[in-house]
């Protein structure tokens, strides 16, 4: 056997896909992490060309990265979870592309981020990144809560956090309710100066583009800007609700992740503060462990 597939062998690639980026890891046999990419969104629902260059462009920046720009992605089983693929006509078309990899193992951004966090073992995650959901692992039984899509879920994300202050901003400039710190914040921070300005800077926007307004809602907040506050309690409370659930299923452990994770955790109920562990690996780890298994199994 060459050394080139010596080497290919033990390797995997880990890959992370969300509504507004693509995480890939490159691992070696001692589960050491190599190299990394990242590339743009890599939920399907949000476009499937989209997703799979980010998917094939992450993979190739994190071999290049971890100096095995000669391994060819054709060498390497690659482990993916991606956001969106909870939905079966998804996962099916995802699971009939032509991909580059050796063998790809596919499952849901949530699996592989709660095997990442409790390093395989049971437990359960609180995702709140660009959109928001919660998934337990016990005993091989999986429960989700929410993860229904934004703009008709995925409360308590950061696409919904910025959908609730462009929606109060323009309520206060149609004099309905009382302005607030987030409306000259958002204002100029996307260069307007009217409601109809903004009214067509959001038109037609996706969930990552509300996602880059939700630091308007936590900067006001922080300042005490009643409007924000009441915002950011109703996105808190429905975390904290959505943690109870998950409570019921008694997971050993829960986690939350996601970038809007450090923000929010401030603003949750001190209870489930005081009952949350920090993850143990990143969801890219989590989707490597997960192609492991899988290949275990074969």
């Amino acid at each position: 056997m060459s050394t080139l597939s010596n080497t290919s062998q033990s390797l995997f690639l880990g890959i992370d896909g969300g509504g507004s980026k693509c995480k890939a890891i490159v691992m070696n046999e001692n589960n050491e992490i190599l190299g990394m990419g990242i590339s743009g969104p890599g939920n399907p629902l949000h476009g499937f060309e989209q997703a799979t260059h980010s998917i094939t462009q992450s993979a190739t920046l994190a071999l290049n990265n971890a100096g095995l720009a000669h391994i060819q992605l054709h060498d390497v089983i690659a482990g993916i979870g991606l956001a969106g693929v909870n939905m079966p006509i998804l996962f099916d078309k995802v699971s009939a592309w032509r991909h580059p990899f050796k063998t790809m193992h596919l499952t849901t951004d949530l699996l592989i981020a709660c095997l990442g966090a409790h390093h395989g073992s049971d437990g359960a995650v609180i995702i709140s990144g660009t959109g928001s959901c919660g998934f337990c692992c016990v005993n091989q039984q999986y429960t989700v809560v929410g993860g229904h899509g934004f703009p008709q879920g995925d409360k308590g994300s950061g696409a919904w956090f910025g959908l609730q202050a462009v929606e109060q901003v323009l309520l206060s400039l149609d004099g309905l309710l009382p302005t607030t710190l987030m409306t000259d914040a958002l204002l100029k921070k996307l260069n307007c100066h009217s409601d109809i300005d903004l009214v067509e800077a959001v038109a037609n926007q996706k969930a990552t583009f509300y996602a880059q307004q939700a630091s308007v809602v936590f900067a006001a907040a922080e300042l005490g800007d009643k409007a924000a506050l009441a915002i950011i309690n109703d996105g808190a409370q429905y975390i904290n609700m959505m943690a109870e659930t998950l409570f019921q299923k008694k997971p050993p452990r829960l986690s939350m992740i996601g970038g809007l994770t450090s923000r929010l955790i401030p603003w949750l109920a001190n209870t489930l503060q005081s009952r949350l562990s920090p993850p143990l690996n990143a969801p890219e780890v989590g989707a490597v462990l997960y192609a492991r298994q899988q290949q275990a199994r074969q």
